[in-house]
């Protein structure tokens, strides 16, 4: 399971200048205040439509590497993403062009009861399912204890008891330069999370500059 809301896309008019600075082009920018004429154009968070000339010297640029499609790392996205712990294990191999600030477990692992929606079992089959309810019981219970001890060895019955498949809240910042690598790094990855987040990042303003 994967969740994405709450996303914004900005930098647009700082990487089509910036784009443009090398050979002096800024003359030949076509990019206009949205007028409503198309969906892309309405779908831009800064109200911009990219032009027709613009957008195909970012396709240009982009398509002659990362060196040349630098401007990429301009185009700022961000997001709020539900997933469960072992998709974001995957997630953190990107260190570089990516921010992000998650709800802690260290700090609020005891705030609610945990029911099975907080984890993702869509693959389970009906045995290990109740095999699982039975772990989420342990943990309620751990949790229960703690909230009237406070004592920490209850705490750590819950922390090394939780599974991966505990679905976990961050705000991310990102960029379309680290979304294209992302793309063609996972699009057919065996993990159902990625290939969705993929479908998501094909739903973003002028995708075709990551998806290509």
């Amino acid at each position: 399971m994967i969740k994405i809301d709450e996303v914004e896309t900005y930098g647009w008019q700082a990487a089509i200048r910036g784009m443009r600075n090398p050979k002096n082009s800024w003359d030949k920018s076509d990019t206009t205040q949205c007028c409503g004429c198309d969906k892309d154009c309405a779908s831009i968070n800064n109200k911009l439509c990219v032009g027709n000339a613009d957008l195909k010297l970012m396709k240009t640029l982009g398509a002659a590497g990362t060196d040349h499609g630098k401007y990429l790392r301009m185009i700022t996205v961000t997001a709020d993403i539900t997933a469960p712990l072992y998709w974001w294990k995957e997630y953190d191999t990107y260190k570089v062009g990516t921010v992000a600030n998650s709800c802690s477990t260290m700090h609020k692992i005891q705030a609610k009861e945990f029911v099975l929606s907080d984890f993702s079992t869509e693959h389970l089959s009906a045995t290990n399912l109740i095999v699982f309810s039975m772990v989420i019981d342990a943990m309620n219970n751990a949790r229960l204890d703690f909230l009237q001890r406070k004592d920490k060895k209850d705490w750590w019955q819950m922390i090394q008891m939780l599974p991966t498949c505990y679905n976990q809240k961050r705000t991310v910042q990102l960029n379309y330069a680290v979304l294209k690598n992302m793309y063609h790094s996972r699009q057919n990855h065996k993990l159902d999370e990625w290939r969705e987040f993929c479908k998501w990042v094909e739903t973003l303003p002028y995708s075709q500059l990551i998806t290509g």
